[in-house]
């Protein structure tokens, strides 16, 4: 069989399989479904500095091969999170965990990094720059190279930890974003979030999700993902983590030889909740039957 483990950041993986924020919970939800145990890692639901309720419902429109979502980042708060998700995390997951950030300021992301940092079940920080930035006109950080960037030096000034950091594929220029976050100190790009979309109920005539837009996720974004995981790839020196409408281990490889070190699944997770498990699984039959002796060896190795 071949060789499934990959090196993020410096911390070993069993296998690149992560299940991405806000379709895995804080982990042990999963765990009374099967062992989690097989996954690489997982990352966690994006966690604030303050309790979040979320947005009003409805939060979700089914579309053609996706879906999209408007949730609103809820959460109970960083403080919850360590005192109360991660100790029953522990009790199921016995591996690095990813702690997935947001904020609304560049004072928010710094404080609610710098406490997940110190725990010692997380791994690496994957740091949401997606987030309307509350000082800069509600603005996205990460649609800004300079913001982006002050976020992640703010970060690293912080932690100790690998900061992967996430970047939004609403932009028209996703590398000049992933540089420089690079520049600024990232240890690792992580791309793509969800794409902008919207669907209207033709009854009503009206946005089907409360917040009229939200966003767009599933195997119809794929190839989107694919190539904007190939861009950052041969931009940057840092490792990229790669996810956006991945379904299946052919997807992993096909992301991984864009330049992926490790992909992310997410949508699929809340499809059939065995998907990631399935996933892990089946990688052996595709290395085989595309002749991969090591997943390791086939990043960024497309022709």
């Amino acid at each position: 069989m071949g060789k499934l483990s990959v090196n993020l950041c410096g911390i070993e993986l069993d296998n690149p399989v992560i299940p991405a924020s806000g379709t895995f919970g804080y982990g042990y939800e999963y765990a009374e479904l099967y062992d989690i145990n097989c996954l690489g890692t997982f990352s966690f639901k994006g966690t604030t500095k303050d309790p979040r309720f979320g947005n009003p419902t409805p939060r979700i429109a089914e579309c053609t091969a996706g879906m999209i979502n408007a949730v609103g980042l809820q959460n109970p708060g960083v403080e919850a999170v360590i005192s109360q998700e991660l100790p029953k995390l522990k009790a199921c997951f016995h591996k690095p965990v990813m702690a997935n950030v947001s904020g609304f300021s560049v004072e928010d992301y710094a404080y609610t990094c710098e406490k997940l940092d110190a725990q010692p079940q997380v791994g690496w920080l994957e740091v949401n720059v997606s987030c309307p930035n509350v000082h800069g006109g509600g603005m996205s950080f990460g649609t800004d190279p300079k913001a982006a960037a002050e976020v992640t030096a703010a970060v690293k000034k912080v932690t100790t930890k690998p900061v992967i950091v996430k970047l939004s594929p609403n932009v028209t220029d996703i590398v000049s974003i992933a540089k420089a976050c690079e520049d600024a100190g990232a240890d690792g790009i992580s791309l793509i979030n969800t794409m902008l979309g919207m669907r209207i109920d033709l009854r009503s005539r009206k946005p089907i999700i409360a917040n009229k837009m939200g966003g767009f996720s599933g195997s119809a974004i794929f190839p989107v993902a694919v190539r904007m995981v190939y861009q950052v790839a041969n931009a940057v020196k840092i490792p990229v983590v790669g996810m956006g409408g991945v379904s299946s281990a052919e997807d992993v490889i096909e992301m991984m030889l864009a330049g992926a070190t490790a992909v992310e699944v997410g949508a699929a997770n809340l499809v059939n909740p065995f998907a990631c498990r399935d996933i892990i699984s089946d990688l052996p039959r595709v290395m085989e039957k595309y002749h991969i002796n090591t997943l390791q060896e086939i990043i960024g190795g497309v022709i």
